[in-house]
């Protein structure tokens, strides 16, 4: 059965963040994601994680100015320096919470700009590097043009094609189903492919990215998928409720721990 993870940027909004914690515990789940931690300090996010005995999954790297629209610093010429004290910010709160995966976005650039394309695999490895010394894997995610227009990592064979050229133990896909399915669609076939990649797993219903019992995929068959393939990993639960976190999570009950 998969472990679920609440995504607390986009669920339990009705708390304030750090209240988030102990609602998603109470609600039934022992694992949390979120975009950024960034705006508390480390010990607070760790303290809050301790105190509602949840695990934290997953969070993003810096991503440059977020207000101002950047999405990601890896493929943008110019930002080695803060690309790299982003790397390192990132890895003190990683230290603090006890996650084992950080997932770095790419930013917003054009993908056949073939600089581009090389710095954004420099800045790969140079991160996969500095994650390992700590133990801990790198995860891409490849995210729609819909949702994320003009993201330089927009597709999920080449997201993996990618992994599996550079080939270093500790890089892998983060495999959102929501966005796979508006970028390819053919969901169930990707994931028995990409699978020895797959790092981290995120869901929502397609096309309004609410609740996960809802619209054009079949959750209950995917998640089966999922155990027939052996994934031990988190699937984070990266959707906006529709009316209310708690009203919404009718779908949870058969799978809470």
């Amino acid at each position: 059965m998969p472990r679920f993870a609440a995504n607390l940027t986009m669920m339990f909004n009705e708390w304030s963040f750090l209240d988030r914690f102990k609602a998603a515990r109470d609600a039934g789940f022992t694992a949390v994601e979120f975009l950024f931690p960034y705006e508390h300090p480390a010990d607070v996010i760790a303290k809050a994680l301790q105190s509602a005995q949840l695990e934290q999954a997953l969070f993003n790297m810096p991503p440059g100015d977020w207000a101002a629209g950047e999405r990601g610093l890896a493929a943008l010429a110019g930002r080695d320096d803060e690309f790299a004290q982003a790397v390192e910010r990132a890895l003190v709160y990683a230290e603090a919470t006890g996650v084992k995966r950080l997932h770095m976005m790419s930013g917003l650039a054009d993908r056949g700009d073939k600089a581009c394309a090389a710095l954004y695999e420099k800045n790969l490895l140079k991160a996969c590097d500095a994650l390992a010394a700590k133990g801990l894997d790198l995860v891409i995610e490849p995210i729609n043009g819909r949702n994320m227009p003009g993201y330089f990592l927009n597709s999920v064979d080449w997201a993996h094609e990618l992994i599996k050229r550079l080939n270093r133990p500790n890089l892998k896909l983060q495999f959102d189903i929501y966005h796979c399915q508006i970028i390819h669609g053919d969901v169930t076939m990707r994931l028995r492919a990409m699978m020895p990649e797959v790092g981290h797993i995120q869901i929502a219903s397609v096309p309004s990215r609410h609740e996960p019992d809802q619209e054009e995929l079949n959750y209950p068959f995917l998640y089966s998928e999922l155990d027939h393939l052996g994934y031990s990993g988190f699937v984070g639960c990266e959707y906006i409720p529709e009316a209310g976190t708690i009203a919404g999570l009718g779908w949870f009950e058969p799978y809470k721990a």
